[in-house]
């Protein structure tokens, strides 16, 4: 029979302290109770417990505080604010504090059974997935140690955390391994691209709809929120929201509820949100195209993944790593990189991050014949033989080589132009410098280089540019 739990409840309001004692007592937790600051220091001097639950506002002082001294004194004890109904700035402090997780006042029992449960979850040894999905998190450079290091603590909370990176550095693993580590393994991680959602949908596709409720609703259906109930939703391309959604976002985050498109009544849920974008969401914010209480609503905790050229010692053991797997996938044995390959791979600028040297590892184990990879066979793109006179610094750049003004270029040109295959070459790196440039955003990429983004996109599908 295993020990019985303990937890510390922190209000001077005495209702207060007596439900929630009674509520965790049927959850066989052994309560003890404080009053204030001074009391509660004197009960975690003498005990130690699996769980705190402290009120904002104490007659000597802060929640916040108390939070900050459990956080550094006590790191295994999760610790839960109590928070005034709708008071976000409490919540988001009390959060970036340490605290595990908030309930507002009057504290709804759904929700701090809930609480209570993920919070004793975090003392329990990890599901064996979650060393598989932490292993793919290849690196022993100073970036990667310290991103893992951030994980582990990241996920002992239930804030919501802030992926940002550039695409293909792996963010949606980041997302899987703070899920995989924490107190909600056991319960679902449910991703969705916010950007292929059709805006017309995304109310029931995040919140459901009752039948009836609209033209082809044939059956009742839940949304992504109750199918991640108990567990993780990863938003992944969260910029991609549009300005009515984020509304109703932030409230469900908020409110921990949300209503079915047709439905009477609220549906609490218990969800953790992760999210992640490639685009810089501050400028956004600044220009009106995200909401600023969103956004700091999402972006509690942020983690930064680094791109592959900061972390370019990795390089030999990421690739050993990949081609191991890729190879078990083929049933063949594991090539070895030769010398030449590793130079080239090294000057590379992979664009792309780690999904591109994925793709072209695989490219090269499906091509190759032999037990070693040259640099031939990786058929790296090439994007430094580049005249200088031609480097693109200003929109002009290429074109000014050539004596074609880049703005008069018709979209509607075809494979006829008599243009020498050096122009493209020109072309070709001048559109993935500007790329690189812009973070690989196509509207401010087209306007950089003085174009149409249809004669962009047009340009991308000739050059053969992904």
């Amino acid at each position: 029979m295993s020990e019985t739990r303990s937890a510390l409840v922190i209000d001077d309001e005495r209702d207060i302290r007596e439900l929630l004692v009674m509520t965790l007592g049927r959850m066989g937790l052994r309560c003890d109770t404080a009053s204030s600051l001074a009391d509660a220091r004197n009960q975690l001097a003498r005990n130690r417990y699996d769980l705190c639950l402290t009120d904002m506002r104490l007659p000597d002082g802060s929640g916040i505080d108390l939070i900050a001294e459990i956080t550094q004194k006590f790191p295994n004890t999760p610790v839960a604010m109590i928070t005034a109904f709708g008071n976000v700035e409490d919540a988001v402090e009390a959060l970036k504090a340490g605290a595990f997780d908030f309930v507002s006042k009057p504290v709804e029992l759904t929700v701090l059974r809930d609480l209570v449960r993920h919070a004793l979850e975090l003392n329990e040894p990890h599901a064996p997935a979650a060393d598989a999905v932490a292993s793919r998190l290849y690196g022993e450079s100073p970036a990667m140690t310290t991103l893992r290091q951030t994980i582990g603590k990241v996920a002992r909370s239930q804030a919501p955390v802030y992926i940002a990176g550039e695409s293909g550095v792996g963010k949606e693993l980041v997302a899987r391994t703070i899920h995989a580590e924490g107190g909600r393994a056991t319960g679902p991680f449910v991703p969705v691209n916010c950007g292929a959602i059709p805006s017309e949908l995304m109310e029931s596709e995040f919140f459901g709809h009752k039948k009836g409720s609209f033209t082809g609703a044939h059956a009742d259906k839940p949304g992504l929120f109750q199918s991640a109930d108990g567990g993780t939703l990863f938003l992944d391309e969260v910029a991609e929201l549009p300005l009515a959604m984020q509304v109703k976002l932030l409230r469900a985050i908020q409110e921990k509820s949300i209503r079915p498109v047709g439905a009477n009544a609220e549906v609490t849920v218990d969800v953790r949100i992760l999210s992640a974008t490639h685009k810089d969401l501050a400028p956004m914010v600044a220009d009106g195209r995200f909401r600023q209480d969103l956004y700091y609503r999402i972006n509690v905790i942020e983690l930064r993944v680094p791109p592959l050229r900061e972390r370019r010692e990795d390089l030999p053991g990421l690739c050993d790593k990949i081609l191991t797997r890729l190879s078990g996938h083929l049933d063949r044995p594991t090539p070895r990189l030769g010398d030449d390959a590793i130079e080239a791979l090294q000057q590379y600028a992979f664009p792309g991050n780690v999904r591109e040297l994925e793709n072209i590892l695989e490219r090269a184990l499906a091509l190759a014949d032999g037990d070693v990879l040259g640099a031939d066979d990786l058929s790296l793109p090439r994007l430094t033989p580049v005249p200088p006179a031609a480097a693109p610094q200003t929109p002009q750049g290429a074109a000014a080589a050539n004596g074609i003004d880049p703005r008069t270029v018709d979209p509607r040109d075809t494979a006829t132009s008599a243009l020498p295959s050096y122009i493209e070459e020109i072309e070709r790196a001048a559109i993935q410098h500007a790329l690189q440039e812009n973070r690989y955003n196509k509207t401010r990429t087209a306007a950089a280089l003085g174009i149409t983004f249809r004669a962009l996109r047009y340009k991308l599908k000739k050059l053969g540019i992904d």
